[in-house]
């Protein structure tokens, strides 16, 4: 049997379609429910789904009112705070593409991202990096309160497979791309639903992460949203050690978080006492298998953990009605078509290790890479989509991850070029070669290592300040080690693998 799962496929989304309007479409039903709770210890901050859909629609006509038209592209430079999403949903209900950056983004990375994506406008909070130079208009982010009353606008509806968004991530060529996703992307994810969360409209769902983060936005917002549940978002400032405390006084029936918040929620707090949790869920990186059975041992509870990528979100999971065999990540969420490939582009035998792939039929699948054609065309294999994880497909259909084709890093949640950090720091003038990887630095724990060769010993802590003004905190290395040269394969490229090996500094 071939390493290919087939079942069936989703119902297409209506022929005329508008993302932010399928998100809000209990809204009406459900004005006077809970949609959204900005939590911490000392007080909740909360939002009906009236209140919601009304804020997402007088922004949409604001947004037309000061000039921007359907098409036309909008850069996010918000911070943790509700007017993110408020803002993100107002583009897309009027047919604006925005591009949701993340905060700590320093001046030179948003200034390339800008020069990319040429918005019309960008909508600004104080105290966030701005692309340099620019001539873009910037509307303030306390505009948008004043949007919020406007007398509301139809949403922009359309073909389902026109651009809706734009988001970033790293690649393989060492600097982020943008990818670009259509209006249907969000019709794809009721597959998770069923097959990751058993999400339902009853649910209270707490996720860990901050307004501005695309795990966010889909998981914790976005999907809730949709079915009519309720979104808990932890207030700016919340710890992890704060959150069990949440978990409880808020009744929240799923957690979702990056495995990383799970360690330090069970750092502080061996025993969990979480009576309304159903489950966890997991995403963004690798969850450890001692990550998950302590986190069991400690409440009771399953984590559910899911696999997927920016391009297609996630499409491989486990769930309640189906959890994941030890040791792998899942099944293919029915409605899924998924193979696992040789390098040629066909498919492997079940049982043989591979590169797992996803059908292009898929409709949560990118438009594009942004103008980038020909890197779009090299992610595909005749019909298949290759994702770059290497996997091992059972007889059953259960997939076990592997690793990555490339070098890819994951800082918590986040994956990382090592070729992006490399060229950045290659700029010191004291720094002859580096090379960067993944390291582990305890059990469960990894984060991302400098090795750098020069004529003399470097300060760490100045090569920390270095790589800080030129990169977002979650890029930046946590070690820096200097060695006499650096390891290198037989084909003179450099050897990862030996430093990902390598004992940390």
């Amino acid at each position: 049997m071939t390493s290919i799962h087939r079942d069936g496929g989703p119902v297409p989304p209506p022929d005329s379609f508008n993302m932010a309007a399928h998100v809000l479409g209990r809204a009406g039903q459900l004005a006077d429910k809970t949609a959204l709770a900005i939590v911490s210890p000392a007080r909740a901050t909360r939002w009906r789904y009236g209140a919601l859909a009304q804020a997402v629609e007088g922004i949409a006509a604001g947004l037309m009112e000061s000039g921007l038209q359907p098409g036309d592209r909008l850069l996010m430079r918000l911070g943790n705070e509700v007017e993110f999403p408020l803002a993100y949903l107002g583009a897309i209900w009027a047919g604006i593409v925005p591009i949701p950056a993340s905060a700590a983004l320093t001046v030179p990375e948003i200034s390339r991202i800008a020069a990319e994506t040429r918005p019309a406008a960008i909508i600004a909070a104080p105290d966030i990096s701005l692309p340099e130079g620019s001539d873009v208009p910037v509307l303030p982010a306390l505009a948008l309160r004043e949007m919020e009353t406007c007398p509301p606008a139809p949403p922009a509806m359309g073909d389902p497979n026109r651009p809706a968004y734009i988001v970033y991530t790293s690649g393989t060529s060492g600097q982020p791309r943008g990818v670009v996703h259509a209006h249907r992307a969000i019709w794809a994810r009721q597959m998770m639903w069923r097959d990751w969360y058993d999400l339902h409209e009853d649910d209270r769902l707490l996720h860990a992460g901050a307004f501005n983060w695309t795990f966010t936005l889909g998981t914790g917002l976005m999907d809730p949203w949709a079915i009519g549940a309720t979104a808990l978002i932890p207030a700016d400032g919340v710890s992890p050690a704060q959150l069990p405390l949440l978990l409880r006084r808020h009744d929240a029936t799923l957690f979702a978080a990056a495995p990383g918040v799970y360690r330090q929620m069970l750092r502080e707090h061996p025993a969990l006492d979480l009576p309304k949790l159903r489950h966890g869920l997991a995403a963004g990186e690798r969850l450890p298998d001692a990550t998950r059975k302590a986190w069991h041992a400690a409440t009771g509870r399953v984590v559910h953990e899911a696999l997927g990528m920016s391009e297609v979100s996630t499409y491989l999971s486990g769930s309640p009605g189906r959890p994941a065999p030890e040791g792998t990540s899942g099944y293919p969420q029915r409605g899924r078509r998924l193979a696992v490939l040789d390098g040629d582009g066909a498919p492997v035998a079940r049982g043989t290790p591979g590169t797992l792939a996803v059908h292009r039929s898929d409709p949560g699948l990118m438009l594009e890479y942004l103008d980038a054609p020909g890197d779009t065309a090299a992610r595909y294999r005749g019909e298949w989509f290759v994702t770059g994880d290497t996997v091992v497909m059972a007889a059953d259909g259960a997939i076990s991850f592997l690793g990555r084709d490339d070098d890819m890093m994951n800082a918590g949640g986040y994956r990382v070029s090592p070729l992006e950090v490399e060229a950045v720091l290659a700029t010191h003038p004291d720094i002859s070669e580096i090379a960067c990887a993944e390291i582990e630095v305890k059990a469960d724990t990894r984060v991302i290592g400098a090795f750098y060769t020069s004529a003399v010993p470097l300060d760490a802590q100045a090569l920390e300040i270095f790589a800080a003004e030129r990169l977002a905190r979650y890029k930046c290395p946590r070690i820096f080690t200097r060695l006499p040269t650096l390891p290198r394969a037989g084909n003179g490229k450099i050897d990862r693998k030996s430093l990902r090996r390598a004992p940390p500094a």
